[in-house]
């Protein structure tokens, strides 16, 4: 699937000439055109040093002073930036065939700021630690979230973000804090902070406009009814890290008790790493079952029933050097066989691939060094790191994939006959006129 996606962009590169910020950016709409260019100018400046400050990438006071003033604008959000992109990521979704994995996660970028009326301006977001004694604690700091969904092939290959949501908080209440007020499972989703998994399913399914294709791939926190129920309403599809033990059945037992008396169905042999990077055998057992999962109590009446599917994949012995693998995975998709529940794990432990998207943002991008004062204008530049992060990452994993891919799909002509001057190879490339059109009349 990625081969054949490799010479679609190719094919399309080649015939139009244009960059992949051409690509990125054709649907972008500001309301003012001269804010689109102003943003195509800025990034290709930011791609051209990545990780580096905005004045040394900018060079000059002129240009530093109209990205300052971009990124302040009120005409100028998150949305004007990312749409280009969206629909750049639907037309590679629709490029490829077969399922395509939604992963979604939030992670945090907090900042240093010392002056109370910048630390206003920004936010606080809670950030863990560990006290003298040794125990872990939760404080705040100055900084924003975001709550983003990476859509990726079931390869890996990154096909690029389809929805991403920001926020701050003024001030933050742990879950602990919460309970002593109110039942948090008797709270309406829409006045709780993990409706953003729902915004970010709903969003995605929409632009992607083929949700039979679609997975949402979550971790524990994802472990929501509601989104089982929008998953449903939608028409589409989740396989989610499950943590809370549901009523099932008619409701005189939990899941852990059903699955406790579910037999083995087979045995599952991976390779893992511990803290010191050595790689060892191991053996999980599998179970799986369709159960029918109740509502949480305090909601019987506005949702509904659902039979879903509960995968275990639980390691035999207790290791000594890491933690054990436990994972309780729970999907709407059918698992009528062992090989169908080995499949799913290995759906799911693509999740990580969103975690090395976010390590992008912070360790390439360098996206919390940014001294920018307000949280609006930090939000619009860790936009545009989006975009740069997932070329980088799109460009890795397409190299892993199809080493073989014409180097149009990333290169302009220009680039690659720079490239050739500079580095001379001992063998014919695809990077030749010829060889590259070649090689595209085999594959159109």
């Amino acid at each position: 699937m990625s081969e054949s996606l490799a010479h679609l962009e190719a094919h399309k590169a080649i015939i139009s000439e244009e960059t992949w910020f051409d690509r990125e950016l054709f649907a972008c709409k500001f309301k003012d055109v001269r804010l689109g260019k102003r943003f195509q100018a800025l990034l290709k400046q930011l791609s051209s040093g990545i990780g580096e400050s905005i004045p040394l990438v900018c060079q000059d006071w002129a240009n530093t002073k109209a990205a300052y003033r971009f990124f302040s604008n009120d005409r100028v959000s998150e949305k004007e930036i990312l749409d280009g992109h969206f629909q750049a990521t639907s037309t590679r979704f629709s490029a490829t065939e077969g399922p395509i994995l939604i992963l979604q996660d939030t992670t945090e970028f907090s900042y240093q700021r010392e002056k109370p009326d910048l630390i206003g301006s920004i936010g606080l977001v809670p950030a863990g630690g560990k006290n003298k004694a040794g125990r872990s604690v939760l404080h705040t700091i100055c900084g924003l979230l975001m709550h983003a969904s990476l859509a990726v092939t079931i390869e890996g290959l990154p096909l690029g973000l389809v929805a991403v949501k920001f926020w701050t908080r003024k001030k933050f209440k742990g879950c602990n804090a919460l309970k002593k007020k109110i039942n948090p499972t008797r709270l309406p989703i829409e006045e709780k902070e993990s409706f953003r998994w729902l915004e970010n399913l709903k969003q995605s399914t929409q632009l992607l406009n083929d949700p039979g294709r679609c997975i949402h791939v979550g971790d524990r926190e994802s472990d929501i009814y509601e989104l089982f129920c929008l998953s449903q309403q939608e028409k589409t599809h989740f396989l989610v890290r499950t943590c809370v033990d549901r009523l099932a059945g008619e409701g005189a037992h939990t899941i852990a008790k059903e699955m406790a008396e579910t037999d083995v169905k087979g045995f599952y042999s991976l390779q893992v790493r511990n803290k010191n990077g050595e790689e060892r055998d191991v053996s999980l057992e599998i179970k799986y079952h369709r159960i029918k999962v109740l509502p949480p109590i305090g909601k019987k009446k506005k949702y509904p029933e659902l039979w879903l599917t509960v995968i275990h994949a639980k390691e035999q012995i207790e290791p000594k050097d890491r933690e054990k693998i436990n994972w309780k995975l729970i999907t709407d998709l059918p698992v009528n066989s062992l090989g169908e529940a080995i499949e799913k794990l290995q759906w799911y432990a693509m999740r990580w691939k969103i975690e090395t998207f976010h390590k992008i943002l912070k360790s390439g991008c360098k996206a919390e060094s940014s001294k920018l004062r307000t949280a609006e204008r930090l939000v619009n530049l860790i936009s545009i790191f989006c975009i740069l992060s997932w070329r980088i990452f799109w460009m890795t994993m397409m190299n892993r994939f199809s080493p073989s891919a014409p180097p149009y799909i990333a290169l302009t002509k220009n680039e690659i006959s720079l490239l050739d001057c500079l580095v001379k190879d001992k063998e014919t490339h695809l990077s030749q006129d010829n060889n590259a059109f070649s090689l595209l009349k085999q594959n159109f």
